[in-house]
This record gives structure tokens, sequence and C-alpha cells, in this order.
């Protein structure tokens, strides 16, 4: 592979930036230098006509408005996050990609409300396998056009927060506003921005994300294990 760095990587960087190592002085990451990654186009949100619906295998289907979502016990704490393509312009072929080096992490302070109660009141059905998060955000991946989608175990996905902060005040554009879905512990990828619809499965998802995106491949490019929590 050509060592030179790519028209598209060029394109990815200018859209995406990386943490500065020195803002490591920081305990809790200002919101302009944490590490981004944008999939698709930001898409345009309004607020005040903004649903956030819970469905598929439930036995009452939930519609919650932010002011919904706020009025809710809020729930603050501090999460860092790493991209799971971190390190990767370090690899040997270099796959051609976000040019990361190491500094794809970040930690801020992120508020919401929690899932698990949401999930309690929607009553997953006894069947319910997984839980899809959808995204505001559309594009073309993989020749595959498509909303960006992730999926989690159902037990996973209880300990997830429905953002609406960052850093104490509202999300900004470029990390999901108004609302993003944070999973302590989980790579990057799975803390799903512009999160507009959440469904209960009963068979595993295998949406690009999670079925072609984000997996160990073999040297020969046979898809292998899921990329999921960060190391502990």
């Amino acid at each position: 592979m050509d060592a030179a760095i790519s028209q598209d990587e060029l394109q990815l960087a200018a859209r995406n930036h990386g943490m500065p190592l020195e803002a490591l002085r920081y305990p809790i990451t200002p919101a302009g230098l944490h590490y981004l990654l944008i999939h698709y186009d930001i898409p345009d949100v309004d607020p005040a006509t903004f649903r956030l619906e819970i469905g598929g295998a439930v036995e009452r289907p939930v519609s919650l408005s932010l002011d919904d979502l706020r009025g809710r016990e809020r729930i603050a704490e501090p999460i860092t996050f790493e991209c799971a393509g971190n390190g990767r312009a370090l690899l040997e072929p270099r796959p051609l990609s976000q040019p990361w080096l190491t500094e794809a992490v970040g930690t801020a302070e992120w508020a919401g409300a929690a899932l698990q109660p949401l999930l309690d009141e929607a009553g997953p059905s006894a069947s319910a396998v997984e839980v899809v998060f959808t995204a505001l955000d559309r594009g073309v991946e993989g020749d595959v056009p498509q909303w960006y989608e992730r999926s989690l175990p159902i037990a996973d996905a209880a300990g997830g927060l429905l953002a609406y902060e960052m850093n104490g005040g509202p999300l900004p554009p470029q990390h999901g506003f108004p609302l993003r879905l944070v999973v302590p512990g989980w790579y990057g990828m799975t803390n799903v921005k512009w999160l507009t619809r959440i469904t209960v499965v009963e068979e595993p998802f295998t949406g690009f994300q999670n079925a072609v995106g984000y997996r160990m491949y073999s040297p020969d490019g046979v898809p292998g294990e899921p990329v999921t929590r960060t190391p502990r």
C-alpha cells in the first residue's frame, strides 16, 4: 500500500479530529478538544419537534419529547470514550480510514436519563435478545445506504444513558444534539449520536455496523469477533 495519505483520508481528517494529548491534563476534556468521529452528515434536528420512539418487541411502545426526558431523574457522570480505530494509522499495512494515531480519546461529563427504567416501562418480550439504536444521520458505507444503527445485548443496553448534556451544557451538534446514547465501557461507535429510535428485537441485529463494521478481520478479509468493550 502507498504510505501517502489518500484524498479520502484527508477528507475524513478534515471532518474529524483527535484530542491534543496535552489535554490529558484536564480531568474533564473540554468539548472542543474531545475527539470527534462523524460517520455521515450531521443532521439538522428541531428540538421542539424531536421524539424518541421505543418500540419493537415490547408490550407498551413509548414516545418521548426532550422535555419528557428532561423531566426524569437527571444522572451525570464522567465517562471516557475511545474510538475502536485508535492507533489505526500505526498498522502495517495501514487501513484506508480515519488516520488515528493515539489521540482518539476523551472524557466528558454526560448527563441525561437512565435507559433501564424506560425499557422496563415499555416491557420487552420474554424472547427479546437485543436492543437496536437508530440515529438520524444517514449515508452510504460499504456501498450500503443506511441510517447509522448499532445494537447491544439487552442486558448491556440496560446500563445505557440517554444523554442530552455534555459538560453541563446541551450536546453540541457534532456530538449528537439533541440526544445520544452513552454506554460506559464500550468503544465509541456504541454511543449512537442523534438517537431517535430504540427497537427491541427477538433476533440478533444484522445491520451493517454490527455485521460488517467494527469486527476483527483475518488477513484474507474474513470477519471475526465483533469489537465491543474497551480493555479494563
